[in-house]
């Protein structure tokens, strides 16, 4: 494990391998679940009992549709219900019961079949082609932060739902890493316990864990910023922090880094910098081009790859 050292005492980032994030599932797991009727599941989820089941099997049979159709039709089960169950045979992140309980920000859990959802899809699709395609060493071991030129702009909201449609992919795993050490924010979307975290890693006070794993996406975890610290803009220019990312961007498939507004101060462009790929926000409403422009200018000529700008319409 590697350790930091600069004028901080020495930084075990990520602790002994015990506290490190469980590997995501395996093939077979997922092989086992996608092979899980939609019939036992909506079974299970509803607690139908077996006079309830013939009951959908009859009406199944005798109109000519699926079992999930029958049910609804039936009353003995909702549309949601079946969504559920088709997500859960594709190991698709989606929970109905537990939509009203997580931020309603996080549009890809609360809706994600809907347009927003796929909006995020779609940039998602962007920035693996712009970001993490391409030879070992250099696409797939950048991490990419989102900025922005001002408060408001939604890129925390932007951050958080490229994090979940990025974990949403399976196979992998996600992080996301609340570097906003001005006006941190992921940790009340995430509704997480935020003692620990990123300032703790880089003033070398960690002594627990710091990376949190999200119950209703279990390919994705979250580093907070934890205690606000004083000289934000010092963190980040440490070289603890670049070699925090370089080794987070070994242990994890994708990371997503949520940064201060560029009006803040410098924040964004070190910490985009040490991540080497960015996504830019703007708010159609609020942003103004002069920011906007400013911002593009101040990372022009550096190796900071740009994979696009979202207009946020939020």
């Amino acid at each position: 494990m590697a350790k930091f050292k600069d004028s901080s005492p020495a930084v075990d980032v990520l602790g002994p391998d015990s506290m490190m994030p469980p590997a995501a599932g395996s093939v077979d797991a997922d092989a086992d679940l996608r092979d899980r009727s939609i019939g036992d599941i909506l079974a299970e989820l509803r607690n139908l009992s077996a006079e309830q089941v013939e009951k959908v099997l009859q009406h199944q049979r005798s109109k000519g549709v699926r079992f999930g159709e029958a049910a609804v039709a039936l009353g003995l089960a909702s549309r949601d219900d079946v969504l559920y169950a088709l997500a859960q045979q594709f190991h698709y992140p989606y929970a109905p019961d537990e939509q009203k309980k997580v931020s309603p920000e996080l549009v890809m859990l609360r809706e994600p079949f809907g347009p927003r959802a796929e909006a995020f899809r779609a940039l998602r699709s962007q920035v693996m082609m712009r970001v993490w395609a391409g030879p070992v060493g250099i696409g797939e071991r950048a991490a990419l932060a989102v900025i922005s030129p001002d408060s408001g702009d939604g890129k925390s909201y932007t951050a958080a739902n490229l994090a979940v449609a990025l974990a949403q992919l399976g196979g992998g795993r996600t992080l996301l890493v609340d570097a906003n050490m001005r006006n941190p924010r992921q940790h009340e979307i995430f509704a997480l316990k935020a003692a620990n975290g990123l300032s703790s890693v880089l003033s070398g006070r960690s002594d627990s864990q710091v990376i949190q794993q999200i119950a209703d996406v279990p390919s994705l975890f979250v580093m907070p910023v934890g205690t606000t610290p004083p000289n934000p803009l010092e963190l980040v220019e440490r070289p603890a922090f670049n070699l925090l990312m370089r080794e987070l961007t070994s242990k994890f498939d994708h990371v997503v880094v949520d940064t201060p507004a560029a009006t803040h101060g410098s924040d964004a462009g070190v910490i985009a910098a040490r991540c080497g790929a960015a996504v830019i926000v703007a708010h159609r409403h609020a942003s103004r081009v002069a920011g906007l422009q400013e911002l593009l200018g101040s990372m022009a000529g550096s190796a900071l790859r740009v994979a696009g700008v979202v207009l946020n319409e939020r």
